[in-house]
């Protein structure tokens, strides 16, 4: 049994695990998320009532632990609330340290190219009918950022039916999907047989599109494989190389730029490594095609921010960091598009190359995923 003592006046609370540790927790913190139906909805969760609704002296008056929950009484108020002590456990705050600049968040996994030796995927008809297929796959993508579906059909529109599987297409100026081939005075570089270097797409949007899918229709030329970098990787190895090109890279702004369609010029400014203000890796922004001019750079930093700059680039063009495949038609992959970036090879010969993709929103993915979980 948990051992729960009222602490600093009835301030907070303190709970002594069994299995070892203590946690605190205020008195304010314990009232403005009290689970009972007065507080929120039983349907859906959400609070009925607004933090200044709450008594600003709000104070433990009793704690104890009886049956795995924890039940509190506040005062003023009189108001008594059951915690279970597992919910509290894993909403614990009190912790001793803070992690270093560049943390993940629990259940990511970084990778390098020797995940070409098992690259994460699922049968494309098999996650359409199978719950426990689809959850797999799901997972696949939150903790690499990255997986494939094979023998699916070579049908136009397929890559919006993949979306449709765990939540919506986030249509832009490109359309709910788009074209990958070439084009006679192509709008953008990825419509030509060009090898492409990885890079996140569509840095220039805020917010840029979380997930994108691509699916393959045609591929009989010569070359054109695809290849994916987990972009986390290469910042985490950055930091532990050098880390003043780490803080270069994520304190100050980038800035990038699309102008190469009519009616479109978009714009913004976001740092190549962005950190959450408690230092937590939340994405990367790497596109050399659609960098714009530099101007957040201090001048006696900027030789110093090139230099991190380029030595980013050469983590993300390291061989060591790349996996590459070829797609066959009906094959697809989906990628985390704030972490992973994605290139191609040039192609050119006889045959074709016709991808077809489309992007989506990590929210409806990660919804998805814990419904099927819990």
């Amino acid at each position: 049994m948990a051992d729960v003592e009222i602490i600093d006046d009835g301030a907070a609370i303190a709970v002594h695990w069994p299995a070892g540790g203590t946690s605190r927790f205020h008195a304010v913190w314990l009232r403005d998320n009290a689970l009972d139906e007065e507080t929120r909805s039983s349907s859906n969760g959400q609070r009925l009532v607004t933090l200044d609704a709450q008594p600003k002296d709000v104070r433990v008056s009793s704690a104890r632990f009886h049956d795995a929950k924890i039940a509190v009484g506040f005062q003023p108020e009189g108001k008594d609330v059951t915690f279970p002590a597992e919910w509290l456990r894993t909403h614990a705050y009190d912790t001793s340290s803070a992690p270093a600049p560049g943390w993940t968040a629990p259940g990511t996994e970084l990778w390098d190219g020797t995940l070409a030796e098992a690259i994460p995927g699922a049968a494309h008809d098999l996650i359409g009918r199978d719950q426990t297929a689809l959850r797999d796959w799901l997972g696949a993508v939150r903790r690499l950022g990255f997986a494939r579906l094979t023998g699916g059909p070579a049908t136009p529109g397929t890559v919006l039916e993949i979306a449709a599987l765990f939540g919506f297409v986030r249509e832009t100026n490109y359309g709910r999907l788009f074209d990958v081939r070439a084009e006679v005075n192509p709008t953008n570089l990825a419509y030509t047989g060009l090898g492409l270097q990885a890079h996140t797409d569509n840095p220039y949007r805020d917010p840029a599109p979380t997930l994108q899918i691509l699916h393959c229709i045609e591929n009989s030329a010569d070359g054109g494989d695809s290849m994916v970098v987990d972009g986390f990787a290469c910042a985490h190895r950055l930091r532990d190389e050098e880390p003043a090109a780490f803080d270069l890279l994520s304190r100050y702004c980038a800035r990038f730029e699309y102008a190469g369609s009519s009616g479109v010029r978009l714009q913004t400014r976001r740092p190549m490594i962005e950190l959450a203000p408690d230092g937590e890796l939340i994405g990367v922004r790497f596109n050399n095609r659609s960098a714009a001019p530099i101007t957040d750079v201090p001048y006696d930093e900027m030789p110093g921010y090139y230099r991190a700059y380029r030595r980013f680039g050469e983590l993300i063009d390291s061989e060591d960091m790349q996996v590459a495949f070829k797609l066959e038609p009906g094959d697809s992959f989906i990628v985390d598009n704030t972490r992973v970036l994605h290139a191609r090879r040039g192609y050119s010969g006889a045959g074709n190359r016709w991808l077809q993709g489309c992007y989506a929103d990590k929210d409806g993915l990660l919804s998805t995923l814990s419904t099927l979980e819990n």
